[in-house]
């Protein structure tokens, strides 16, 4: 998976054409909308009346994409009915993301919505806190940032919130209540230092509290064939607790397990949209995942994700399980995600190029020989407009994707990459030039940027996820990464396959493959990340804070390395009146210690080297320059642009006739954000405890 990093600026477009739409009846559907802003048939190269920015809250910009015109109208109702289902599927499943960032966070969401809905105090300092806390946990699917892991420090009083509650009609547990107000009670999301105890500093609710990380990495050592050459993905779906005999056991997530309220939901969306799936076997392919929904059984996952990367056609695709770990310290456990996805043809055309010469890519990277594939197989790419979004890749969504994350399923049976074409167009439009400006060296990086900075974007995101997730295998005899790089696995695997991208780059083989206009994309693109690596993605920390989260981690630790090894031949530090700057010497150099980096990485996830991946990352990703943090958040302050984004997702709204049957699918954006989130408590909520008043 690759996060964006932008620095986001807005400019907001007037919406015009504004309409109410009236309520539909569906007996299918969860969905009855009030009234809110439609805006049909607008166009993502015709945006003049789209308002893009929805608002700020605290560092949060909250922004609108769009699925084009050009995408829905070329789908006819059965594929519009298909992405309906598919969306309606994930949304089903959203409570699970919020239950496991938290075992309390579903409890103080219902006591928080309820305050918000039905307090009479609406103007007061106090409920104005109220209100930017609520939608800071809202962003986060919980009470923890989305990416420092920190718990949300709330600025209202506990006496004002418990008296607020109490008129509103809400409840909410001592227990709940303490771990709101109380800062040292589970202050940290993830805790990624091994010194500080893996679980026993992490409030993730992946592990029952009583459960030490000891405990939790024995029970997996007993259970783990390390001769097995297909293994599972142990722990994928699963919570681990101890019964009354204080014996550590599995809670499934499936139907009649743990989360079986949801996935009843989900797949009764699934068994829906399997019946209309655009080919056979995408239909086997939801056969095997609604199998597995109802079994809890991780080999039936694997058959599912063969089944899926398999199923390439058409122009409809999805994603929905729990998969990425990077919220599990000891990453086993997969996040619930979804993403709805159309195909942009004319966009995934010109990128083919790229998925038909993969093996060039691995053929001619700088790993050892012995680290490279003979034959990469099955893999895919293409870019795909979003329709709709829950769990982990919302309302913060990623821009691209490579998934299945089995290393052996990538070997054998290949993978399917896509980037998020319309998320990253909607990126653009609410980017400004501010952190550029104020970050570059001088006005020659700013015109290398302003000319091909989109395009280098596009270009690594598209070889991280093709090239680099797919390239490069384990040595025989080698555990998966999780249980030999344990906390480190998830930075190495996204900074190997940044490396990647990065090496590449430089190399005319693009311009010949017609992928780049020139070179010089690929030198936007170096001074971007170094750039971001050494300055600009501090600002998303808190003073006197370590780098938690795995993407900016690997930043940090890749940039950090080729400036101490380069030294001024290649990256010079300079500084103007105590501000500090980076200038690229030798862009071919540098693109030599990329590879050099590369292949030590490579080697790392290869041999399963714990130790060289602690001193690389705790060496180069973790600790800041405190000096060199004030002056980024100094500078960084007066642009006054939020640091993290994020989207109101449109609302899929089936149109149906008087016997029930769907005869179209609209798409409406005028949601404002704390109306989604309000409305997909009443509609999706599972697992709450009880109805909001």
């Amino acid at each position: 998976m690759f996060k964006p990093f932008f620095y986001l600026s807005l400019v907001a477009f007037v919406v015009t054409g504004c309409s109410e739409v009236s309520t539909k009846s569906d007996a299918d559907s969860t969905l009855k909308t009030e009234k809110y802003i439609s805006i049909k048939g607008v166009d993502i190269q015709d945006p003049t009346d789209f308002e893009w920015k929805a608002e700020t809250v605290a560092d949060l910009g909250l922004y609108r994409y769009q699925i084009p015109a050009s995408s829905w109208n070329n789908l006819d109702v059965q594929k519009r009915t298909y992405v309906y289902y598919l969306g309606q599927a994930g949304l089903a499943g959203r409570d699970m993301m919020w239950d496991q960032n938290y075992r309390y966070n579903l409890e103080i969401r219902e006591a928080l919505e309820a305050v918000y809905t039905n307090s009479e105090d609406k103007s007061s300092d106090e409920f104005n806190a109220f209100k930017e806390y609520t939608k800071r946990v809202w962003f986060s699917n919980g009470i923890h940032h989305h990416y420092s892991m920190m718990k949300f420090t709330p600025e209202f009083s506990k006496t004002w919130f418990g008296n607020a509650l109490q008129e509103a009609k809400g409840t909410i547990s001592e227990e709940a209540l303490q771990a709101m107000f109380d800062s040292e009670m589970d202050s940290k999301k993830v805790e990624l230092d091994p010194k500080k105890g893996l679980l026993e500093s992490s409030a993730v609710n992946f592990y029952a509290p009583d459960i030490s990380t000891a405990e939790a990495e024995a029970f997996y050592a007993d259970m783990i064939d390390r001769s097995d050459k297909r293994p599972i993905e142990y722990g994928l779906n699963s919570r681990l607790y101890k019964d009354a005999d204080g014996t550590i056991k599995e809670d499934v997530y499936k139907v009649g397990g743990l989360y079986g309220p949801a996935l009843e939901r989900v797949v009764f969306w699934l068994e829906k949209a399997e019946k209309i799936a655009e080919t056979p076997r995408k239909a086997t392919a939801l056969r095997k995942l609604i199998q597995y929904y109802k079994t809890g059984d991780l080999k039936i996952w694997d058959d599912y994700n063969i089944q899926w990367a398999a199923a390439v056609e058409g122009d409809v695709d999805y994603i929905n399980g729990f998969i990425e770990v990077y919220n599990d310290p000891l990453g086993y456990r997969g996040s619930y995600e979804t993403v709805v996805e159309i195909n942009d043809v004319d966009a995934s055309g010109r990128m083919k190029v790229l998925m038909d010469n993969v093996q060039w890519f691995e053929d001619n990277s700088p790993f050892l020989p012995e680290h490279k594939k003979d034959k990469v197989v099955g893999v895919s790419y293409k870019v795909v407009n979003v329709a709709s979004e829950a769990g982990d890749a919302s309302p913060s969504t990623p821009i691209g994707v490579n998934l299945p994350n089995s290393n052996w399923i990538r070997a054998q049976y290949g993978s399917k990459s896509v980037s998020l074409g319309n998320i990253v167009y909607a990126y653009s439009k609410a980017g400004g030039s501010g952190m550029l400006k104020e970050f570059s060296n001088d006005e020659e990086e700013i015109a290398m940027a302003e000319k091909y900075g989109d395009a280098a974007g596009k270009m690594h995101t598209a070889l991280h996820e093709v090239v680099g997730h797919a390239s490069g295998k384990l040595e025989e005899g080698v555990g998966t990464p999780k249980e030999t790089l344990k906390s480190y696995a998830s930075t190495i695997e996204e900074g190997r396959a940044d490396l990647v991208a990065l090496y590449f780059m430089l190399d005319n083989k693009l311009v010949e493959y017609g992928l780049m206009e020139s070179t010089d994309v690929g030198r936007a693109e170096y001074d971007s990340y170094i750039r971001n690596g050494m300055l600009a993605q501090l600002r998303r920390l808190e003073k006197g804070a370590d780098i938690e989260e795995a993407h900016m981690r690997n930043r940090a630790w890749i940039a950090h390395w080729v400036v101490e090894k380069g030294g001024s031949e290649v990256i010079e530090k300079l500084e103007r009146e105590g501000n500090i700057f980076y200038n690229i010497v030798n862009y071919e150099k540098l693109q030599g210690l990329f590879g050099e980096l590369l292949q030590k990485v490579q080697t790392i996830k290869s041999q399963g080297d714990y130790a060289a991946a602690e001193a690389l990352v705790d060496g180069y990703g973790v600790k800041v320059n405190q000096d060199v943090h004030q002056q980024v958040l100094d500078r960084s302050s007066k642009l006054k642009s939020p640091a993290y984004g994020g989207f109101v997702n449109p609302v899929l709204e089936a149109v149906v006739d008087k016997e029930g049957n769907i005869t179209d699918v609209e798409v409406n954006y005028g949601m404002t954000f704390e109306e989604q989130m309000l409305f997909y408590s009443d509609k999706y909520g599972h697992l709450r405890t009880g109805i909001r008043k």
